[in-house]
């Protein structure tokens, strides 16, 4: 089905922070098949991975006992101060987990009608439910009707937080991002993760963070929260988790992790040998490498360099990052600049129209770092025409 507008370019093999095509021509993957290959491509320590787990066993359902899955349960919930774990195959799916949770927490609170508050640009997935909690009118259209039960306020405004949930009785969660990764690279306020901890607290609702796309390390921390010194009641992961390998995991901790039982919930291949197999190698590999204070170290590092070359260019509204988060935003829309930038083989991403999205694996270097800067620099000098010395 048509459901892609795809690139002209189709990859053959990766290493690194490299990707080659068909012709054997290499670019600099600044994308990061969009927050999952954090590792970059044909990392060694995933390989052996799962070559080593499918000469033992790849699938044997959740009928039964899985060894690597509950080291994986251990692992997460360890590095995350949550109590268990749900495994999922995507964001998606563990978004889906986190509204059924939630649902069920407040009827278990009495309430007929649970309703969760979202956010405005936000982005959850694609299945009904996740889709109707997405704040991106663009994407909803033609399915309705969407699925109830969600109560929409701006992003990065806590008193519209409060105000719903003084008027609406049936809220039981807050769904949020820590970072909006679709919805343009949009940092909130230092303590917005705070104030919502507190709020939550307040009116006995579950905190619940997306961290599909700033989670594994991206930001700088094992999980963006980790930034704010809290722990939210449910956390949901993906993406860089399993380094390209689908798994996805809802995360739940006191209150929240009683709320779903035997019969709840299920997933046919959620949390299978294969894949948590290859999770455990990410997670062993970002702290044998020391990824994590990388990511920060080289975000800023990039940040800094990219206001340096644009400093000058009045198009350029701002320059933002968490990690190797980074959103360059401009003040006109700039889609073309993903195929511009296909043509000096550098891969990037355009979000909510307006802003050049970077998500760079973990591992890449010095060299590539400057290329990286220097090549969309130029692109962006010459998309606003503006003049540019290298």
């Amino acid at each position: 089905m048509p459901t892609y507008g795809r690139l002209p370019v189709i990859f053959e093999r990766g290493e690194g922070a490299w990707l080659f095509d068909q012709d054997n021509n290499r670019y600099l993957d600044a994308l990061s098949g969009i927050a999952v290959c954090s590792l970059g491509h044909a990392h060694p320590a995933v390989h052996q991975a799962i070559c080593k787990q499918s000469e033992k066993l790849l699938h044997t359902s959740n009928l039964y006992g899985i060894a690597v899955q509950e080291q994986l349960a251990n692992l997460l919930t360890e590095k995350s101060g949550m109590d268990n774990v749900f495994f999922c195959n995507s964001g998606a799916e563990a978004n889906e987990a986190a509204i059924k949770l939630a649902r069920k927490y407040g009827h278990e609170q009495g309430i007929e009608k649970p309703a969760i508050i979202v956010m405005e640009k936000s982005f959850h997935g694609r299945t009904l439910a996740t889709l109707s909690a997405t704040g991106n009118t663009k994407i909803q259209q033609g399915f309705a009707p969407l699925v109830e039960g969600f109560v929409r306020v701006p992003y990065n405004d806590i008193k519209a937080i409060e105000q719903a949930l003084e008027q609406n009785a049936n809220i039981v969660a807050i769904l949020v991002e820590p970072i909006q990764g679709e919805g343009g690279v949009n940092i909130p306020a230092a303590d917005y993760l705070n104030q919502i901890r507190s709020l939550c607290d307040q009116h006995n609702v579950l905190m619940m963070l997306d961290e599909i796309q700033t989670g594994i390390g991206r930001t700088g921390k094992f999980l963006a929260f980790q930034h704010n010194s809290i722990t939210p009641d449910v956390c949901t992961l993906a993406k860089a988790l399993g380094n390209g390998v689908p798994i996805g995991a809802c995360l739940a901790r006191g209150k929240a992790a009683k709320v779903l039982i035997a019969g709840n919930h299920g997933s046919t291949f959620g949390g299978n040998p294969l894949a948590c197999s290859a999770a455990i190698a990410v997670l062993a590999t970002l702290d044998a490498e020391n990824l994590i204070e990388q990511a920060a170290q080289k975000g800023a590092a990039i940040c800094t360099a990219f206001k340096e070359k644009l400093k000058d260019n009045e198009h350029v509204v701002d320059i933002r990052h968490k990690g190797l988060m980074i959103g360059i935003e401009l003040d006109s829309p700039c889609a073309e600049l993903v195929q511009a930038a296909l043509q000096q083989k550098l891969l990037i991403n355009v979000t909510n129209e307006k802003t050049i999205r970077l998500l760079p694996p973990l591992i890449i270097s010095v060299q590539q770092v400057t290329q990286l800067v220097e090549t969309l620099s130029a692109l962006i000098h010459t998309h606003t025409n503006t003049p540019y010395e290298a």
